[in-house]
């Protein structure tokens, strides 16, 4: 399928209730699985997160997490402490390409007994469950923070707890942060001391029930700054159900998008953009905490003719897709000037957006989410405007409801 998306202009003033945090949300779900005390509330209805949570409760031998890098790593670890399970743990081709080395062999060192099936060191994995007698581990610092939680969200059930001592510049630590957050919720006893964190064991699972509120996706609420940013001065959209407080990396948006003209009002239960500026001439943003919004950020800066030098971005290049390469790509197809290197992406003042560009999608949600906003300059196509799915399944109703026009094609 392809989508067509014409210039539009944004409707001011609407509100748009944003599904819980895939991110949160996958956390929660596998500590459900593992205690018997948990309540979810908003849960995320992103493929990523239906696809996990189908996992954790089927007995299947063969598990295939499709596209969903999220559920192929908390799963490794997931499967590596169920005893006397054995799992065929798969994906997708592009699943296949996307390196698993390091976590698997922290989990080896602990006594995890995983193989390999096809590439060493990528899916698909054979795990043979059992007990980890492992009490700590070293681990690259520089990697996915999924590789790192993966660890933590299984450390309160192993017989002497976890500590993970970090080598390196820690990468993403919002979302080891919220991962802690979420053991703390659950009763679990945690310490991020420098580089050495530390999980203590959790002898009694039968505790009072615990309900636990999904907050909305961050990640998702940057396509909305987008949008604000790329409008007329004065233009505003409510969004909901946000907090100040928030555990999300990318909540860092609300300080960001100030330099693109954005503020953000925070309400009981919901955030309020609105244009109330222009936007600088050049911004420079490290990106190292958050860099799934990184292409938001791009495609914002380029609609708006402006330049941004993003950094903190290596690991992009582990994505759906080389996400890197595919901003280049697309962007350039709309007459950027991008240059990139292994860990960051400038894109050059432009006052030209061509028309009638067809963007691929990569199997990547964010490239597709990330270009849509652009649409307030000029129209052009999507290729696979499904993908979305993966994290935001109602993002084009949503679009449409604030004024975008589209057409299935």
């Amino acid at each position: 399928m392809v989508l067509q998306l014409n210039k539009s202009v944004l409707s001011s003033g609407n509100t748009i209730q944003i599904t819980g945090s895939k991110s949160e949300s996958n956390r929660v779900l596998l500590l459900q699985s593992l205690f018997d005390n948990i309540q979810i509330e908003n849960c995320s209805n992103a493929d990523d997160s239906l696809v996990l949570k189908k996992a954790l409760w089927q007995n299947t031998k063969t598990v295939d997490v499709h596209h969903a890098g999220t559920a192929m790593r908390f799963l490794t670890a997931f499967y590596a402490i169920q005893k006397e399970r054995e799992t065929i743990l798969t994906g997708s081709s592009r699943m296949k390409e996307r390196p698993i080395k390091v976590l698997v062999e922290a989990l080896q060192s602990l006594g995890a007994e995983i193989n390999y099936l096809e590439n060493a060191g990528y899916p698909p994995l054979y795990i043979k469950g059992g007990e980890l007698k492992g009490a700590s581990v070293k681990l690259q610092a520089n990697v996915s923070s999924q590789y790192i939680s993966a660890l933590l969200l299984i450390a309160p059930v192993l017989k002497n707890g976890l500590v993970v001592s970090l080598i390196g510049e820690v990468t993403s630590v919002p979302y080891i942060k919220m991962t802690l957050s979420l053991l703390s919720k659950v009763g679990v006893v945690t310490s991020f001391e420098g580089s050495v964190i530390t999980v203590a064991p959790i002898v009694n699972t039968k505790k009072q029930l615990q309900k636990i509120v999904i907050e909305s996706d961050w990640s998702s609420a940057s396509y909305y700054y987008s949008c604000i940013a790329l409008s007329s001065l004065g233009a505003t959209i409510k969004l909901s159900s946000y907090k100040k407080d928030s555990l999300q990396g990318d909540a860092c948006l609300s300080e960001l998008y100030k330099h693109l003209g954005v503020s953000t009002k925070f309400e009981e239960h919901s955030i309020i953009l609105t244009k109330t500026a222009h936007a600088q001439e050049e911004v420079s943003f490290n990106l190292i905490n958050s860099p799934d919004i990184a292409q938001t950020i791009a495609v914002s800066c380029f609609g708006l003719g402006i330049a941004c030098n993003l950094i903190g971005l290596h690991t992009l290049k582990i994505k759906e897709t080389d996400r890197l390469v595919a901003l280049k790509v697309e962007l350039e197809k709309f007459g950027a000037q991008v240059s990139i290197s292994n860990d960051s992406l400038f894109v050059n003042k432009s006052k030209i957006i061509k028309e009638g560009v067809v963007i691929d999608t990569y199997q990547d949600h964010r490239m597709a989410m990330a270009f849509a906003p652009l649409a307030l300059k000029t129209s052009f196509y999507i290729n696979n405007p499904e993908v979305v799915t993966k994290s935001y399944p109602d993002f084009w109703e949503d679009l449409k409801s604030v004024g975008f026009q589209t057409l299935k094609i």
